[in-house]
């Protein structure tokens, strides 16, 4: 169904998109479907947008007038924390491969579906949303909000991340699997287990967007690129959080 749930009226989302039709289109289905979206045609445009408007998610078309959708990621994400979806080329894994190096939290292929994009940004937003008020249920229950290991602080409540006390700068996505990993520690989650658990589909066996945000994450926590000890690789079968590395 789709339905709006009550919690979904206040997010407002930024679509970049210069196809003034399939931007006209998209807005007319996700506003029906209960969440505030405002368009920007222009690449440059859209950053002084997300600077000053700080939307809830944007949805960033890769291919845009003024700047390209890579060129705008990179230079938002030092000033805006909120997911970002770039909608990139069917068939072209290096865009894909690249935006989630600038800092996109997730990508969906062209020609998107409403439905699908509806179903996308509800469950990201979702995933901050309950995280950050993840300190009253949550910190009675089993589940911790907050996981130390030595200097590296993870708290699920607040979702940041600190190393030696120095604050860690990651995007959604990446702090998302950050907090996977960390709170199995010790034990090898798999691609599949990893993607279904991010992104809510099933894992295709080609996409390449979890060793991106790992070879991302891994010096931002103080680990050897090369020979990490904090995430390992296992080959052929995932990836192990380290309890004591």
């Amino acid at each position: 169904m789709d339905g709006v749930e009550q919690t979904n009226e206040s997010w407002r989302i930024l679509i970049v998109e210069d196809d003034e039709r399939l931007a006209e289109l998209t807005r007319e289905y996700l506003e029906s479907n209960g969440l505030i979206v405002s368009l920007e045609a222009n690449g440059s445009a859209a950053v002084e947008r997300i600077r000053s408007e700080q939307p809830d998610l944007v949805v960033l078309d890769l291919m845009l007038p003024g700047e390209d959708g890579l060129s705008v990621c990179r230079k938002v994400r030092p000033f805006y924390n909120g997911p970002i979806i770039m909608l990139t080329a069917r068939t072209d894994d290096l865009d894909q491969v690249l935006g989630l190096e600038m800092g996109a939290d997730d990508y969906i292929s062209k020609p998107v579906k409403p439905r699908v994009l509806l179903a996308r940004i509800r469950a990201m937003l979702r995933r901050v949303t309950e995280s950050g008020q993840g300190g009253g249920e949550e910190a009675s229950g089993e589940e911790p909000v907050r996981l130390q290991f030595n200097d590296l602080i993870v708290d699920r409540s607040m979702r940041e991340a600190w190393l030696s006390d120095q604050s860690i700068d990651l995007t959604s996505a990446e702090f998302d699997l950050l907090w996977l990993l960390a709170s199995n520690a010790g034990r090898v989650l798999s691609r599949e287990e990893i993607f279904t658990a991010l992104r809510g589909i099933e894992y295709d066996g080609q996409d390449r967007s979890i060793d991106v945000r790992v070879s991302r994450i891994r010096p931002k926590i103080g680990d050897d690129p090369i020979h990490p000890r904090r995430i390992k690789t296992v080959r052929s079968k995932g990836y192990l959080f380290v309890k004591e590395a």
